[in-house]
């Protein structure tokens, strides 16, 4: 089941967020698998992420490979992220 997945992250810089990105862009396989979408803002002195995920075990396991490479950035940690079973998505115009 599709869930969405949104986490705000005090303290994180765009800049941080995208030399973190860049990191996952650049590892080996489909780091992303089961993602459907993926939206940042900049949010209240740091950024908001929100997610929208195939299942949440896809989500955890791209939690399992970013947590410590944000970790090794210097990127404090944020809390759990608030995950709500998704209805219905579709992208109009598709």
């Amino acid at each position: 089941m599709a869930i969405l997945m949104q986490i705000e992250l005090p303290g994180v810089t765009t800049d941080q967020y995208d030399a973190l990105n860049a990191k996952l862009q650049a590892l080996p396989g489909n780091t992303f698998e089961g993602c459907l979408s993926h939206v940042c803002v900049p949010a209240g002195g740091g950024v908001q992420i929100t997610d929208l995920w195939e299942s949440e075990q896809h989500m955890r396991k791209f939690m399992e490979i970013v947590t410590p490479l944000a970790t090794e950035a210097g990127m404090p940690q944020g809390p759990e992220p608030k995950i709500s079973q998704v209805h219905n998505h579709f992208v109009p115009g598709t």
